[in-house]
């Protein structure tokens, strides 16, 4: 990948204002393509437009400005493509690798649950729709094999989709199309080489390789950067009540998100705005910096 110019990205979903584990997940993607030369893109992945808060995806830019996190050309968003999803979905279907799914979340209550705590498909509407039954998602057919993948931070990687994962979902009971499909259009339509982002989303990563597979596209390179937790071990989040970024003691706060990421600014920048720090940052970035493990998020002093 040494020919092709890095392109990372930041896709936040503006459910609301970033939080402290949302920064994290933002400087790693910024600086590992800033560090490269490379071009720093912003995704707005609002889908899920009934989860979506009015005004929150002008917060959030808003927010990236004020932590120097700035981006390059036009913020994508994603409810506006719902025909790059659709004819990647026909695509799938014209090949026969999706079908029509029945089943409800109810009849899948009993299904085995994987690592993640997801319930794995078992596939009662692989071989066609029981007699009577009303199609309601779309799935997409996986096999018995491995898929592996080297992550920047954990190393290679591999699960086998069929016993782990089941025929997944690409396009929701609800007419929405689902995020595993999305990300992928969406990352080969901007030229994305380069996926940062918090290793909440490590095992998405085979989901979204078999798609690739599927479609013809490339496969960017990952790398998963730790989770900020809170005091409980719970991932900082809107649910867990994570409050949003401050509008002061920025610098301080960048600080603790670079130590976050191993990459703690030395005792001289202890009074620094975000500016110097990320310029710091930038010319220190190392990714075998970053820690696996989960971090306990801590005000910044």
């Amino acid at each position: 990948m040494s020919a092709t110019r890095t392109i990372g990205r930041f896709a936040p979903s503006p459910t609301g204002p970033l939080h402290f584990g949302s920064l994290v997940a933002a400087v790693a993607s910024w600086l590992d393509a800033r560090a490269a030369g490379g071009r720093w893109l912003v995704r707005m992945e609002d889908l899920d437009r009934p989860r979506c808060v009015p005004g929150a995806a002008d917060a959030i830019l808003h927010q990236l400005e004020a932590y120097g996190l700035i981006w390059d050309g036009e913020v994508l968003v994603q409810s506006r493509r719902d025909d790059a999803y659709a004819a990647a979905l026909n695509q799938l279907q014209a090949v026969g690798q999706a079908y029509p799914c029945a089943c409800t979340r109810s009849q899948l209550a009993a299904a085995p649950r994987n690592a993640e705590g997801e319930a794995v498909y078992p596939g009662a509407c692989r071989t066609g729709l029981p007699p009577g039954a009303t199609p309601r998602a779309w799935r997409v057919r996986v096999g018995d094999v491995s898929t592996c993948f080297h992550d920047r931070v954990h190393g290679r990687l591999c699960q086998t989709l069929e016993t782990e994962v089941g025929d997944f979902i690409v396009k929701r009971a609800d007419g929405l199309f689902a995020y595993q499909l999305a990300v992928v259009v969406d990352d080969a339509h901007q030229g994305v080489t380069d996926v940062v982002r918090g290793a909440d989303l490590l095992w998405n990563t085979p989901r979204q390789i078999h798609l690739q597979t599927l479609l013809g596209l490339p496969a960017p390179r990952y790398a998963h950067v730790p989770l900020v937790v809170n005091a409980a071990g719970q991932k900082l989040s809107k649910q867990t009540l994570a409050p949003a970024l401050p509008e002061s003691g920025r610098g301080a706060v960048l600080a603790e998100a670079l130590a976050t990421l191993g990459h703690a600014p030395p005792a001289g920048l202890a009074n620094a705005g975000p500016a110097e720090l990320l310029a710091w940052a930038s010319a220190h970035w190392k990714i075998e910096n970053v820690p696996r493990r989960p971090v306990i998020a801590k005000p910044a002093s």
